[in-house]
C-alpha cells in the first residue's frame, strides 16, 4: 500500500521499500553493496530526525524531506557528526535519488524532488594523486620471482592487474572464457552492475600468459569455461581468489621490491597500480575518451576530474624541461622576428 490510511498521502515507507528491495536491485540492477550504501544513507536521515529533530520515527512522512530539514541534516552530518565531505555526498546523493525515483511514481512529490535537487553537499578537498613511477612499478612486478608456483601465480596476478587496469573484483571474477590469446589479444572484464568491457592486452602479457596458463590450466581448452583464472585449491578444487588475497599479494611485493626501491609508498593498494596504468597510458599520449573507456567510466567528468592533475604534473615536467640553467646562456641570439612572434602568443 503506497498510500497512507490516514492522511491519503504517500505512505513514505512503503516507497521506501518498492525502491529498496524492488527498484534499484531488479530495475536498476545495482549491486548489494551499494543498495546497502544507499541504505544506511536513508537511515542516516531518518536517524537524524528522531536524534536531533526529536520525530517520532513511526510518525515520519514525506514532508521531513523538504529542503529545511535536508539542508539542517547537512550540517548536522559535517558538524556534528564530522564525516567526511565524501561521505556527506553519497548520502544526499541516496536521498536524492529516493526522492527522483518517489515522484516518478507519485505527481504530488515532484517538488520535493525538484526542491532537492538544487542543494549541493560541501566539496571534497582534492589530494594529490597517488600513482607509482616506472620505477617503482617495475619493482613492484619484478618482486615475486617465480621461484616457486605460488610466486608465479602472484607475478602473472600483478601483471594482468596493471596491463588491464581493472578494479581488483574483476580480476577475481575473471573466468577462462574471458581470456582471448589469439590475434587481437584482450580480456573481457565484468565490473560494476554486471557490465562488461573488453581490454586489449599487450604482446608481453599475452606471452605471459601462455606460460601461466600452460603450468596452472594444463589442456585449458578442454578445461570449464568458468574456472576461475587466478584461483587456489579448496576441498580439491580451484577457488577464486578473495580480494583480500589479492591485496596481501600486492603488499608482499612491495616489501620485497622496497629493498632495491626505497621509494616505495608505505600504503600501497591495488587501485593504485590501475591509477598507475591509467597515468602511463594518459602521458603516453592516449585520448582521454579512449582512457575513459579501458577504466570503465560511465561519468566523462570523474576521468576529467583525475586526470587533471595528470595535465598539471605534464605541464610542470614541459615547463622544467624549457627553463635553462641560470648559467647556461643562450645557443644563438633571438632575432626580432621571433621575438615578436613570441610576444604575439595567446
Amino acid at each position: 500500500m503506497k498510500r497512507d490510511p490516514a492522511t491519503d498521502g504517500p505512505n513514505l515507507f512503503s516507497f521506501a521499500r518498492d525502491y529498496l528491495h524492488g527498484y534499484l536491485p531488479k530495475v536498476r540492477g545495482l549491486s548489494p553493496k551499494t543498495i546497502q550504501a544507499y541504505r544506511i544513507s536513508m537511515d542516516c536521515f531518518l536517524g537524524y530526525l528522531t536524534e536531533a529533530e526529536h520525530l517520532d520515527r513511526t510518525q515520519l512522512n514525506f514532508d521531513h524531506f523538504d529542503r529545511a530539514h535536508l539542508k539542517a541534516w547537512l550540517t548536522w552530518m559535517s558538524q556534528q557528526r564530522h564525516y567526511a565531505p565524501r561521505t556527506v555526498t553519497l548520502r544526499l546523493t541516496a536521498i536524492k535519488t529516493f526522492l527522483a525515483y518517489s515522484a516518478g511514481e507519485d505527481i504530488t512529490l515532484i517538488a520535493l524532488s525538484q526542491a532537492a535537487k538544487s542543494l549541493r553537499a560541501p566539496a571534497s578537498p582534492r589530494s594529490p594523486i597517488e600513482y607509482l613511477t616506472e620505477a617503482q612499478t617495475r619493482a613492484v612486478l619484478a618482486a615475486h620471482t617465480g621461484a616457486t608456483a605460488k610466486s608465479r601465480r602472484n607475478r602473472m596476478l600483478l601483471i594482468l592487474l596493471y596491463d588491464t587496469a581493472a578494479r581488483v573484483s574483476e580480476i577475481t571474477e575473471l573466468r577462462l572464457h574471458d581470456l582471448t590469446l589469439t590475434p587481437p589479444g584482450h580480456v573481457t572484464l565484468t565490473g560494476k552492475r554486471n557490465k562488461t568491457r573488453t581490454v586489449p592486452i599487450t604482446a608481453p602479457t599475452i606471452g605471459h600468459l601462455r606460460v601461466y596458463l600452460a603450468e596452472f590450466h594444463p589442456n585449458h581448452t578442454q578445461s570449464p569455461a568458468t574456472r576461475p583464472v587466478f584461483y587456489s585449491q579448496h576441498h580439491g578444487q580451484p577457488s577464486k581468489l578473495s580480494t583480500d588475497t589479492v591485496a596481501a599479494v600486492l603488499n608482499t611485493a612491495a616489501d620485497t621490491a622496497r629493498s632495491t626501491c626505497p621509494s616505495l609508498p608505505e600504503n600501497i593498494h591495488c587501485h593504485m597500480l590501475r591509477k598507475t596504468k591509467a597515468m602511463d597510458l594518459y602521458q603516453q599520449g592516449i585520448p582521454l575518451p579512449i582512457i575513459m573507456r579501458l577504466l570503465g567510466h560511465e561519468n566523462t567528468s570523474t576521468t576529467a576530474a583525475f586526470y587533471a592533475f595528470a595535465t598539471l604534473e605534464m605541464m610542470r615536467q614541459a615547463v622544467n624541461a624549457a627553463t635553462p640553467a641560470v648559467t647556461t646562456a643562450p645557443v644563438e641570439q633571438l632575432t626580432e622576428q621571433t621575438l615578436r612572434t613570441l610576444y604575439s602568443l595567446r
